[in-house]
């Protein structure tokens, strides 16, 4: 089981060839009483975030409507400010103030700063940038990205016990089970 090479562990992670070996393993962690459970695979596994109880969050739809509205308003207001306040220029007699000329920067600054919300949000979220995690350590992990579908329990949950988590993950008949150091 242990390898003596640390004394530090994040968790046992379970190996399987398919989405559906995944999607089972994960139900029955939940329902053994595991919550602490990460699941790695190359594409979405339809189901999964339902079992873990991974719920959407409404917030990114907000920030990104507020960084939309501002991002409006303040191109709208900085040509407003430029065209009439600070630089004003008659040309042929058309108005200082001609809002339709504003619109093209307008939209497109409110879609830069939606999009710069969405994926700043997205890196927040994701703990991104983050260039070690312990995962990195499991024997095989990289073919989580291409045919390799694992499941992590950390040590962390409540109900990790190292041999009868080993056991546990043992009984979902996985390709292997492995330890995870830190």
């Amino acid at each position: 089981m242990s390898n003596g090479k640390s004394n530090c562990l994040y968790g046992l992670t379970a190996e399987f060839e398919e989405p559906a070996a995944l999607l089972a393993a994960a139900r029955q962690a939940r329902a053994a009483g595991y919550r602490k459970i990460r699941t790695y695979s190359p594409f979405e596994v339809h189901g999964l975030d339902e079992v873990l109880d991974q719920q959407r969050t409404p917030v990114l739809g907000w920030l990104v409507l507020i960084a939309l509205l501002l991002g409006g308003a303040a191109a709208f207001l900085m040509q407003y400010w430029t065209a009439v306040v600070d630089y004003p220029l008659n040309v042929g007699g058309r108005p200082l103030f001609s809002w339709p000329a504003f619109i093209p920067i307008t939209f497109e600054a409110s879609i830069l700063f939606a999009g710069v919300a969405a994926v700043g949000f997205l890196l927040i979220r994701s703990a991104l940038p983050q260039p070690y995690h312990p995962i990195f350590n499991t024997d095989g992990i990289e073919a989580a990205s291409q045919s390799r579908f694992f499941l992590c329990i950390q040590t962390d949950d409540a109900q990790f016990r190292l041999r009868e988590t080993w056991q546990f993950l043992q009984n979902l008949e996985p390709i292997q089970v492995s330890e995870v150091t830190c």
